[in-house]
């Protein structure tokens, strides 16, 4: 997209009215658990020793060296008191890496209550992503939605938060700048989700977190990615979505494709039709994410969402 005098549009930006997620109590964060991730992941490390021998902290056995082992698991001290070379065997620890999608589309920055989409979405990923470093755990995470998408590839320790920090400064995508999706081509959520099950291998934990509007063909591949991981979906609504006001004439637009139309609020029969269609609308996302064997929790602008968030983790 091209501004006067040839200056290129950015993709992203941080949206005027954005009120971050909020406070983010270390002690409330602490006192969560990524526990739909065991469904996944079995256990996590710590919590039982993995089957067989392998890399890790806590000693399996100790035996005779024979040819072929790795040279740098030999003990120095059982060949000093034996005179037999050894080797060191260990219990393997199960780390777990947690995939997130986050949707950064135009629709991310609408919000009328106490903060917008976007705002809500920031703080999920960063406590999903602190949640998600414990036990030696990683992080991985991929936008979708915006005409520029970004990618941090799994990663361990305090640089890990860094990069996910480092993405979601960048804002969500302008409005205008993103093009509907060609007759026939999967939706950018789609696309993502079809990646992912690419790059993924081991079992883990998949998050999206989105506001799920526009087209719903993420959900053969989210069903494909909960074959092998654990899903966990973060819808993001704002009460505008859901129901209309009595203000009299209304232009409305769609941040995403530049419709707009005009509509006469003071109809009584126009604000029930809206709120029907709306939660019709939601409901066939909950049942598109049910036949998906998603987990599924609902957060809004409007109040506390890190509470409603904590008691689905805890």
């Amino acid at each position: 997209m091209r501004l006067r005098g040839g200056a290129t549009a950015p993709a992203l930006a941080v949206p005027p009215g954005r009120q971050g997620p909020g406070p983010l109590p270390a002690p409330l964060v602490d006192s969560l658990q990524l526990t739909v991730a065991r469904r996944a992941a079995g256990v996590l490390p710590g919590d039982r020793p993995g089957p067989g021998v392998g890399t890790g902290t806590e000693l399996a056995q100790l035996r005779p060296y024979v040819p072929g082992d790795d040279v740098r698991a030999l003990d120095p001290f059982a060949y000093a008191r034996t005179g037999v070379p050894h080797v060191r065997e260990y219990v393997p620890e199960r780390a777990l890496t947690t995939w997130i999608v986050l949707d950064t589309s135009p629709s991310m920055a609408f919000g009328t209550a106490d903060r917008l989409k976007s705002d809500v979405a920031e703080g999920v990923t960063l406590v999903l992503s602190r949640l998600a470093l414990r036990h030696g755990g990683r992080v991985a995470l991929a936008t979708c939605g915006a005409a520029v998408e970004r990618f941090v590839p799994p990663r361990g320790g305090r640089g890990a938060l860094a990069g996910v920090r480092r993405v979601l400064d960048e804002g969500v995508g302008v409005d205008g700048t993103v093009p509907p999706p060609a007759p026939g081509h999967p939706s950018p959520m789609a696309r993502t989700l079809s990646r992912l099950r690419k790059l993924t291998s081991n079992p883990g934990l998949i998050v999206v977190v989105s506001d799920l509007r526009g087209p719903r063909d993420w959900r053969p591949p989210l069903a494909a990615l909960g074959a092998r991981h654990a899903v966990l979906v973060v819808e993001v609504r704002d009460p505008r979505e859901e129901t209309l006001p009595a203000v009299g004439p209304l232009a409305l637009v769609d941040p995403e494709t530049g419709e707009r139309i005009e509509v006469d609020t003071s109809s009584r029969r126009l604000r029930e039709r809206f709120a029907e269609a709306a939660r019709a609308d939601r409901d066939a996302v909950a049942e598109e994410l049910r036949r998906a064997r998603a987990q599924h929790v609902v957060l809004s602008t409007a109040g506390d969402w890190l509470r409603v968030l904590g008691r689905r983790l805890r």
